[in-house]
């Protein structure tokens, strides 16, 4: 491969030395195993639950204040979860299907089939939000498909990244699984590497970024964003379970979550209803929220001033806002970079927060009179990478179903159609671009080989497919022009 190596750089050739090197392992291996694939997703399994609780330590240190209980749930099982379901089914994905063959071929003995095949070295780039899951969840299936890996973690979560790279060092030889931390600099010299893939889980705004330079080598990429996801609230649905469930989507986190729930609309009629009912539920999930462990923090003061910057520019431009703050805290002062819930009425398209990925625990709310406004208004936004739809109206789902694009929808919840690990995971336009999670992922990081075995019959001959023509050959013209 005539690779454009990155940079001249001291941290570009180091790079490329160490994807070499994982190339020339990977090609000297041969045929990938189902057993030495087996035994790398163990590795990676064991790993996590040997250092669960140094990884929620971890955490709670990047975040300022996360909870012990939500980094083993969010980050550690749900990283887990996918490599033991690729663990269950790679076998059965590796096996070759067979596929048609062309008529008259098919009848004189030839077959195809299709071989799934590793690409070679994967790269990773994993973001900050969940740090350990969004590591291992793409792994799972690079490891699957007969893989190694280059995993450039957030610098956003320094703890965390250099835990992981010891975490991989002490199981791994590089030249299977290598972890390389640092700043935005190694980011993009990372982003530039031949790799056989590549996949970015992150900003749309840094994904560009990515894409450009992985273009410079041709290397395909997977490409997992986010964007503004919708609840939509039908007329039908059952209020407390729409605010308990959108209400704890909201929260998770803090609302850092590429699939939070963005924005809702709600019936007219329903509004006052649902505002109460969302206050509900946060008292009932966190009677306070300072000093409340299940509370997370937001990530950094850059992403805590981008958050209070939306809410001065919304109320600026008319927003009327509810600080949902059950127990009256006051937030100034803090140690930690927390934000109680807040649900913004009365806004318009010209605010921030209706134009921006909100990343955060803030929730605009719209009110519509019929389906068709809510289903004209996402139409009139980018692509979403989910979408939520309560209610008991099959043909209000439907419609929306059909008129709305979204990476993925979830019907009387929200996020949850990510957790199913049979389901493919992605975006769609400015939301991502490629899927994975279970099959579908095994095939994206794999080379889907198609092989035709021909018979040793003369079919040319029998079918006048050489020269010189004659009647044969116009006979085979003939019924293939019959269509």
């Amino acid at each position: 491969m005539n690779a454009i190596i990155p940079s001249d750089t001291q941290a570009g050739l180091e790079l490329t030395t160490r994807l070499e090197a994982q190339r020339a392992a990977f090609l000297a291996e041969g045929h990938v195993s189902a057993e030495v694939r087996i035994n790398r997703i163990n590795r990676a399994i064991a790993q996590l639950q040997k250092y669960q609780d140094q990884i929620a330590d971890a955490l709670n240190s990047d975040f300022g204040h996360r909870s012990t209980q939500h980094s083993k749930l969010m980050d550690v099982a749900a990283g887990i979860g996918p490599l033991v379901h690729a663990r269950k089914h790679l076998k059965k994905w590796m096996r070759a299907e067979k596929r048609s063959t062309l008529f008259p071929l098919n009848l004189f003995g030839a077959r195809s089939r299709i071989e799934f095949q590793p690409l070679g070295v994967v790269g990773i780039i994993s973001p900050w939000n969940f740090p350990v899951n969004l590591t291992f969840a793409p792994l799972a299936q690079v490891l699957a498909a007969g893989n190694r890996a280059m995993i450039k973690p957030s610098e956003f979560t320094p703890a965390t990244s250099e835990l992981l790279k010891r975490m991989v060092e002490e199981v791994f030889d590089p030249s299977e699984i290598s972890v390389i931390t640092g700043g935005p600099e190694i980011g993009q010299t990372f982003s530039s590497l031949a790799f056989d893939h590549l996949i970015f889980t992150g900003a749309t705004s840094i994904a560009k970024h990515v894409m450009t330079a992985a273009a410079q080598n041709l290397v395909p990429v997977t490409l997992e964003l986010g964007g503004k996801s919708p609840v939509v609230v039908g007329e039908s649905a059952d209020i407390n379970l729409v605010c308990n469930r959108v209400m704890w989507g909201k929260t998770t986190n803090a609302g850092q979550i590429c699939l939070a729930p963005d924005y809702c609309f709600v019936p007219e009629r329903a509004l006052n209803q649902y505002i109460e009912g969302l206050k509900a539920s946060t008292v009932k999930m966190f009677p306070s929220l300072l000093s409340n462990s299940d509370y997370t923090s937001v990530i950094n003061q850059r992403h805590f001033d981008r958050l209070t910057n939306y809410l001065a520019d919304a109320k600026a431009k008319g927003a009327t806002i509810i600080e949902l703050n059950p127990a009256h805290e006051t937030f100034e002062g803090q140690p930690h970079h927390k934000i109680p819930p807040m649900l913004l009425l009365d806004c318009t398209d010209d605010m921030l927060v209706m134009q921006e990925e909100i990343f955060g625990p803030l929730m605009p709310i719209k009110t519509y009179r019929n389906i068709d406004e809510v289903i004209s208004y996402v139409n009139s936004k980018p692509r979403p990478l989910g979408l939520y739809y309560f209610g008991d109206d099959k043909q209000e789902e439907r419609a929306l179903l059909d008129r709305t694009t979204s990476g993925g929808v979830t019907i009387n919840d929200v996020i949850m159609h990510v957790s199913q690990e049979d389901l493919p995971f992605g975006g769609v336009g400015p939301s991502g671009m490629g899927a994975y999670h279970g099959f579908e992922g095994f095939k994206t990081f794999s080379h889907t080989k198609s092989i035709f075995s021909q018979s040793k019959m003369d079919i040319n001959g029998m079918t006048g497919m050489n020269p010189p023509f004659n009647e044969k050959t116009d006979k085979t013209i003939k019924q293939m022009l019959k269509g």
